[in-house]
């Protein structure tokens, strides 16, 4: 047993150093690409109306440029197409989301209001998951996206 803990405990750098991007690039590339795609699905005026509820100027522009980000910056994480450029919009979105709705909801991103016969029943989101998508992204700007890239199988990248 001793050996194979050995073996495994040698490979594991090597692993982990070229493939623990992956998941974080699936998650935040997934999740901004999730969102885009909801506001899209109810309608993007929906959320021109909610901008124009949060008194955003220009709301119908802001509206769609968030959809946009949230899409092609998803897109892009996820194949990881020039990420340090695209996360720059996608930071931005996320510090506007929190300082216009998640910061008077504190931090917790899961708040338990009451359990009822219909099931459990949640209050507001704040700013934690916000901050767990920065972290993600600041992440792969800062350590690297890993293997499987575009703009590294295109050329456009440097490897490593």
């Amino acid at each position: 047993m001793k050996d194979v803990v050995a073996r495994c405990a040698h490979i594991a750098p090597e692993l982990t150093a070229a493939w623990w991007a992956l998941p974080i690039r699936l998650i935040v590339g997934y999740g901004f690409m999730a969102h885009g795609y909801a506001k899209l699905a109810r309608g993007p005026e929906s959320f021109v109306g909610i901008l124009d509820a949060l008194h955003m100027p220009f709301a119908a522009l802001l509206a769609w440029a968030t959809i946009l980000v949230e899409l092609i910056g998803g897109f892009a994480v996820l194949v990881v197409f020039f990420v340090p450029l695209a996360s720059v919009p996608m930071a931005v979105v996320l510090v506007v989301a929190i300082f216009t709705v998640h910061i008077q909801n504190g931090f917790s991103s899961i708040k338990l209001m009451a359990i009822t016969a219909d099931g459990p029943m949640f209050g507001q989101p704040g700013y934690e998951a916000d901050l767990l998508y920065l972290a993600g992204l600041a992440a792969l700007v800062l350590g690297g996206t890993g293997p499987l890239a575009l703009d590294r199988a295109i050329g456009l990248a440097k490897r490593g």
